[in-house]
């Protein structure tokens, strides 16, 4: 089950998001190179936003050439103040071996310092280090805890993993109803494994009472949002047991719970 918490992960976290569009929205309005010479002599006189908005304009190659060393080079800077989310990219540099050479072990040191201020994707990321036993000792407890942090915060990714956590008894007791409340929360986010796996909950009853047409509900949802090599077959069974009139009805539903998710 070790590969279960990555299949549908999606690592675009808002925080970066609303950055990289802050810079565009500064750009847009000064002018790139006047932007940039800004941005670099803030930088360099120590503030550490700028800083960070440095190395994210050399990673994204928004406004600047992109290169990750020199993404790395900023991002360092304020990771050195304090700056979390800098922390949580130069984390991910050393995991992904993105302008430094791959190393767990310092992955690990600035996901936790970004961990420990509260940034709820680092959390995930530090639980995944666990999870997996990369740049520490593989070790479930560790990994439910860190979960749980990024999960009570809203992260999909975290929600997901933590009801597979639950559903497995690993790190933690099992506990069905807990898994279907972490999955709920993260299906109703949009994410495609959670949405399978609450699927397969009402499929099979558990933590549940059991439900087809809701099953099938979540099915579509899923297999809408790509999982379609997961949930095809099972798509395939439920719509051989269900009626005409319970297909639709579950159709139907997967609209209604579609309407309710946020949408970028």
């Amino acid at each position: 089950m070790k590969q279960a918490t990555l299949l549908f992960a999606n690592r675009k976290p808002p925080a970066l998001l609303v950055a990289a569009l802050t810079i565009i929205a500064l750009l847009t309005a000064c002018g790139t190179e006047e932007s940039m010479e800004s941005m670099k002599k803030k930088a360099q006189a120590g503030n550490a936003e700028a800083q960070f908005e440095l190395g994210l304009m050399y990673a994204t190659g928004i406004g600047a050439p992109e290169d990750d060393v020199e993404a790395v080079k900023w991002y360092r800077k304020a990771a050195e103040q304090g700056h979390a989310i800098a922390q949580n990219n130069l984390g991910v540099a050393y995991d992904e071996g993105q302008g430094v050479p791959e190393n767990d072990i310092e992955a690990v040191k600035w996901y936790r310092k970004a961990a420990e201020q509260g940034f709820a994707l680092a959390q995930y990321h530090l639980g995944e280090m666990y999870y997996y036993g990369e740049g520490v000792p593989e070790n479930d407890i560790e990994a439910a805890k860190w979960y749980q942090r990024a999960a009570e915060q809203g992260d999909a990714d975290a929600q997901y993993s933590l009801g597979v956590m639950y559903s497995e008894g690993q790190g933690v007791l099992e506990n069905n109803f807990e898994a279907v409340k972490w999955y709920r929360k993260a299906a109703e986010q949009g994410h495609a494994g959670a949405q399978s796996s609450l699927g397969k909950m009402y499929f099979y009853g558990e933590g549940v009472p059991e439900n087809n047409i809701e099953a099938y509900a979540w099915y579509l949802l899923a297999k809408a949002r790509g999982n379609k090599m997961r949930v095809d077959k099972i798509v395939e069974l439920l719509e051989k047991q269900l009626t005409a009139e319970q297909r639709a009805e579950g159709q139907a539903r997967a609209v209604e719970l579609d309407h309710k998710i946020p949408r970028d």
